[in-house]
């Protein structure tokens, strides 16, 4: 490719990363304003169930915690919920946006778009977004948009701002099939378990606020926080796990589909390389997580906290494991 034509392309994706994190801005905003509405609003009966989608899905069956407040939006509290809505089409047009950013760097450096840290959290942070969006099909997680929103924005601006190169060629180990499918299946996983990593936040403040409600809060101060609005800790909790369970299948096929490159590449399927060591540290968080809930009973606060270490140690697996630790896999591109 001309080299004028790709710095051209390359000038244009970032300057689509930086509209896509300007509207994302606007999407937090609005969000965080939508809360601020739930907190204020008239008090309105608890849900007990998963929040049927924002754009008209089914609502679950009644075994996921339903109950005659199910999490289905009545037309008055829609009509409401403005900002919500604003959320939600600033979140779609910057994803439009970061989309177009993703695809013209992988025009321009004539590859797929993920071979360092900066082209990582591109593609990362597109798919969490993406998840997000699909996910509003089927429940209604306008609640959660802050949380989600908010991370991408500091991902995805503190990455162009910090791990930003120039377009560069493959290294030699990179120039594979399984590239390809070794960390979109990652990144993939990465979004599904960020997306049960809020919902677990959202299940500890929420149980919290149980607490205090149980132990007779009320009649110290009104329950006005926006937390009333939402579902119950336990049905935010298994939603969490839903998704964590999908997001460790994900995982699961990352480690798999990682051992056959490394074979491919190095000749062995394991070698402790600090990459490696760490993503089945990860591996056997979210295994360990999901045989507790589902054996051992380990549900409620206990359930969530390891959820969020868990996801603790996919941040730091791809922050610190790559900018500070030696190893076959430093690809992370910044010197």
């Amino acid at each position: 490719m001309d080299l004028q034509l790709q710095a051209a392309l390359d000038e244009f994706s970032v300057l689509a990363v930086w509209s896509a994190i300007t509207i994302y801005v606007l999407a937090f905003l609005a969000f965080a304003y939508d809360l601020s509405q739930r907190a204020s609003a008239a008090p309105v009966k608890q849900r007990e169930a998963v929040l049927v989608g924002a754009a008209g899905g089914p609502t679950p069956a009644a075994e996921n915690g339903a109950g005659e407040g199910s999490l289905r939006v009545p037309g008055a509290e829609r009509s409401r919920r403005y900002f919500a809505r604003l959320g939600i089409a600033f979140t779609a047009l910057g994803f439009a946006l970061h989309l177009a950013a993703t695809v013209t760097r992988g025009i321009a450096a004539e590859r797929v778009p993920w071979a360092n840290m900066y082209e990582f959290a591109l593609i990362g942070t597109l798919l969490i977004v993406a998840v997000y969006l699909v996910a509003l099909r089927w429940y209604d997680l306008r609640f959660l948009g802050v949380f989600i929103v908010g991370m991408v924005v500091f991902f995805l601006g503190g990455s162009t701002i910090s791990f930003y190169v120039e377009v560069t060629p493959l290294m030699d180990p990179l120039k594979s099939i399984w590239l390809i499918i070794h960390v979109f299946v990652a990144s993939l996983a990465t979004a599904l378990l960020a997306i049960a990593a809020g919902l677990s936040v959202m299940q500890l403040l929420q149980a919290r606020r149980e607490r205090i409600k149980t132990a007779g809060g009320d009649e110290v101060a009104p329950d006005r926080g926006y937390l009333r609005t939402l579902p119950k800790a336990d049905v935010l909790e298994t939603l969490a796990y839903r998704f964590a369970i999908l997001g460790f299948i994900f995982w699961t096929f990352t480690l798999i589909a990682g051992a056959i490159w490394a074979n491919e590449s190095w000749g062995r399927y394991w070698g402790f390389d600090v990459k490696e060591v760490w993503t089945f540290v990860i591996w056997v968080i979210y295994a360990g997580y999901i045989h507790a809930r589902a054996t051992r009973g380990w549900r409620g606060t206990k359930s969530a906290w390891l959820s969020l270490i868990g996801f603790a140690t996919v941040i730091f697996n791809f922050t610190i494991v790559n900018l500070y630790f030696q190893g076959l896999h430093a690809y992370s591109g910044v010197s």
